[in-house]
């Protein structure tokens, strides 16, 4: 027997739970931020993509939050892979969500975690440990917390491309074809930056920017985001306009007119 999504009882079982994997997480992470002596490995043999002590120990302590909590449910972690359940949903966990960002020193990395049911997101966290801020979204809540307190999510009212910021993490995109696509986008935006990881994604579910476009993307990069977002009153889908939580290309948009404009550019 599954647990309903739409409950009181489980909403605020997975709100409290939720927290509680971005507290252990930030335990793990914060201390080590800009510390000298991180523990920095490449997974890759051929090419750069970096994974620190941070990374593992902030999914490890995550995990045993979800091992005392809901043991029963699926996870879904970038350093530890899939590890099955039987209640029907799936925590989808990015520990630290820009790791080049997080040994740069940069604060624009975070910790994405998600619950997803079979259709997908149900609630998501993205955290940012060293600027203090939290933004949560579900089917009852759309928060930020940070420095200047507590807000409601809420993205940015319709406006032309012209007038629109457009983000994304890595300037080529993808492909050469995914950033041909993409510069018929950004050529229209009226700014485009780069660099931003998954904050770009809270700062669209804030209400300070229009669209966010990335290619190559995992399950546990934007499960989080799409929880978000959505909870805040923007669209989250693929170049094709339809789901977007298996990752691939991903289009984030404050609204559904930003949205449309942007598909019909990237097709």
């Amino acid at each position: 027997m599954t647990d309903s999504p739409h409950t009181p009882e489980f909403l605020r079982d997975i709100s409290e739970t939720a927290n509680a994997l971005a507290d252990a997480a930030r335990g793990k992470t914060l201390p080590l931020f800009r510390s000298s002596g991180l523990d920095i490995a490449n997974k890759l043999s051929s090419g750069f993509d970096p994974v620190t002590e941070a990374d593992r120990a902030a999914e490890q302590a995550m995990r045993a939050v979800l091992a005392e909590r809901r043991p029963q449910d699926a996870i879904q972690g970038e350093e530890f892979g899939f590890t099955p359940g039987t209640s029907g949903f799936r925590w989808v966990l990015d520990p630290i969500d820009g790791t080049r960002a997080y040994m740069a020193g940069t604060p624009t990395w975070g910790t994405l975690i998600a619950i997803c049911s079979e259709d997908g997101p149900v609630h998501g966290i993205i955290d940012q440990p060293f600027t203090g801020e939290r933004w949560e979204g579900g089917a009852h809540i759309a928060r930020h917390s940070g420095p200047h307190g507590d807000r409601d999510l809420s993205t940015r009212a319709p406006r032309a491309l012209p007038d629109a910021i457009l983000f994304s993490t890595f300037p080529e995109i993808g492909t050469a074809e995914e950033r041909t696509a993409f510069e018929r986008v950004s050529g229209k935006a009226r700014l485009t930056r780069f660099g931003t990881d998954c904050y770009a994604y809270g700062l669209l579910a804030i209400g300070q920017i229009d669209l966010v476009i990335e290619a190559g993307l995992n399950d546990y990069d934007i499960c989080a985001p799409i929880a978000v977002i959505e909870a805040a009153g923007g669209c989250v889908t693929d170049w094709q306009g339809g789901p977007a939580h298996g990752g691939g290309q991903v289009v984030a948009a404050a609204n559904r007119q930003i949205l449309e404009e942007a598909l019909a550019l990237l097709a």
